[in-house]
């Protein structure tokens, strides 16, 4: 198979797989600079391009046009434009899984403080407050009064909120989860590079405003069903909510039996990802109060070693199969069979 395959490289990210991979089989592949103002000569000669762009203000600014722009010069992406457009912006989720009339958690956007302070006169409490950037339950907040709500909502029309929180965030559940796989070592390693690249992206990103987003609360759910779908594979597992909280997403402590596994979200799954033909997709799921599951966010970036450890996948047809496998690997397979 000649085919030229092109990675941008990241370190932590989906490119260090994606590289041993292909030096395991044997691909040829050149790393290409998706930064560089000449990128587009660069990829003139390549018939792949995997980039795997994160969190970051620059790959923010211009990941997508960069990713489109290569897709009408007619290489074969990785994410391509279905599946990444929405990426880290929970308003585009709104609208895109609304669109296609699937079982989302009910979510309310305001663009003006006047219709906003109106909606939650009328509304009722609890309700969830998100800003559309963040991961790992970053900027999620239980909103549980009028009065918290309408404070909220003067800060949106107002000075804004930052989108990335300082690095002490979540500093609890970073620890435990850290010293559950036994990185403390690392993480004290990497902590001033942390903090120099913390302080970089507060700096970098702008504050969010002008908007304001509620969802409803899913009462009474002790873990979430993380789906992750890529081509004809689902992967599989549950979160637990945090002590004393009710965000699972970020919280470390996860689940791989099977059996936990509520089938609808796996069908469902399937289903949203066929509608929207994407790639690779993750699906976050909780239960609503009939016992539903429903939609709560999506995402086509997630943690590699978590779909790794999985016991096996399904397929569409819901058949079983054995076997941990790197999503990064089940990515680049579907490209290139794509390509044959």
């Amino acid at each position: 198979m000649n085919i030229r395959i092109g990675i941008h490289h990241q370190k932590r990210s989906f490119s260090d797989r994606w590289i041993e991979y292909c030096t395991e089989h044997g691909l040829p592949y050149t790393i290409v600079d998706c930064y560089d103002s000449q990128i587009m000569s660069q990829l003139a000669s390549i018939d792949v391009l995997l980039w795997e762009f994160l969190l970051l203000p620059t790959d923010l600014l211009m990941a997508r046009f960069v990713l489109k722009a290569a897709e009408m010069q007619g290489l074969h992406v990785f994410p391509n434009s279905a599946t990444c457009w929405h990426y880290d912006d929970k308003v585009a989720q709104k609208y895109l899984l609304e669109a296609i009339n699937t079982d989302f958690v009910p979510t309310h956007v305001f663009y003006d403080l006047e219709s906003s302070l109106r909606w939650i006169d009328q509304t009722s409490f609890p309700k969830v407050f998100k800003l559309r950037r963040g991961a790992g339950s970053q900027n999620v907040k239980l909103v549980r009064s009028v009065s918290e709500a309408k404070r909220l909502a003067r800060r949106a029309f107002g000075k804004g909120f930052r989108p990335i929180p300082g690095f002490l965030w979540d500093a609890k559940t970073k620890m435990r989860k850290h010293r559950q796989i036994g990185d403390i070592a690392n993480v004290l390693k990497r902590l001033p590079e942390t903090l120099s690249n913390t302080r970089r992206i507060r700096g970098a990103m702008a504050w969010e405003k002008g908007y304001i987003y509620f969802q409803d609360f899913m009462p009474d759910n002790g873990t979430d069903t993380r789906i992750t779908v890529i081509g004809d594979r689902a992967f599989g597992l549950t979160r637990n909510v945090r002590p004393n909280d009710f965000r699972a997403s970020g919280s470390g402590s996860i689940n791989y039996d099977v059996g936990q596994i509520d089938m609808r979200c796996v069908e469902m799954a399937f289903q949203v990802a066929k509608q929207l033909d994407t790639q690779s997709l993750a699906f976050d799921f909780v239960r609503a109060p009939t016992g539903k599951p429903q939609i709560l966010e999506v995402s086509y970036c997630y943690v590699a070693g978590a779909v790794y450890d999985c016991p096996g996948h399904w397929d569409s047809t819901l058949a079983w199969h054995e076997g941990h496998m790197w999503p990064q690997d089940a990515i680049l397979e579907d490209l290139l069979a794509e390509m044959q």
